[in-house]
């Protein structure tokens, strides 16, 4: 599999969560999928909030990240450039369905509900053996120079 949009846009990124650069993080690794982006993520012991359940703050990154990875590629092809604008979130929510197990591979996907010129509205998805473990939506807006995220992942 090709690697992920983190890898390929922001090497040096040291986001908790989808940091490549940051050995303690989630680092996640997004992949297109028609209209949005798919994550494969396998939990680690230390991200339990309860035995052989996951902590509802690493859900919370794994949207939180994935759908802001979402709005930046998004943003990208409506614009036809080549890197990403840096975008940050401005807002989000997760719906925590079942308790998510720890021993399995974790799926969560994104799609685009709305593209305005520097902002996108995205839906997120986490399933865990076939079952939609948690949902979210969040609000991601490209932000200019001069904001402090502005080159974070460069």
């Amino acid at each position: 599999m090709a690697q992920g949009v983190q890898r390929e846009f922001a090497p040096s990124s040291i986001c908790f969560g989808c940091g490549p650069a940051n050995e303690q993080g989630l680092q996640i690794d997004s992949h297109r999928i028609e209209n949005g982006l798919i994550l494969r993520y396998t939990p680690e012991e230390h991200h339990q909030a309860f035995p052989g359940m996951i902590n509802g703050g690493i859900i919370g990154t794994l949207l939180d990240c994935h759908g802001n990875w979402t709005a930046a590629v998004a943003l990208m092809d409506a614009q036809g450039t080549e890197e990403p604008p840096c975008t940050v979130t401005a807002s989000y929510s997760v719906q925590l369905r079942r308790p998510t197990p720890l021993n399995t591979e974790l799926v969560v996907t994104s799609q685009v509900e709305t593209l305005q010129d520097d902002r996108a509205e995205i839906s997120l998805k986490l399933e865990a053996n076939g079952k939609v473990c948690a949902t979210g939506k969040g609000l991601f807006v490209a932000v200019k120079e001069g904001h402090p995220a502005y080159h974070r992942w460069s």
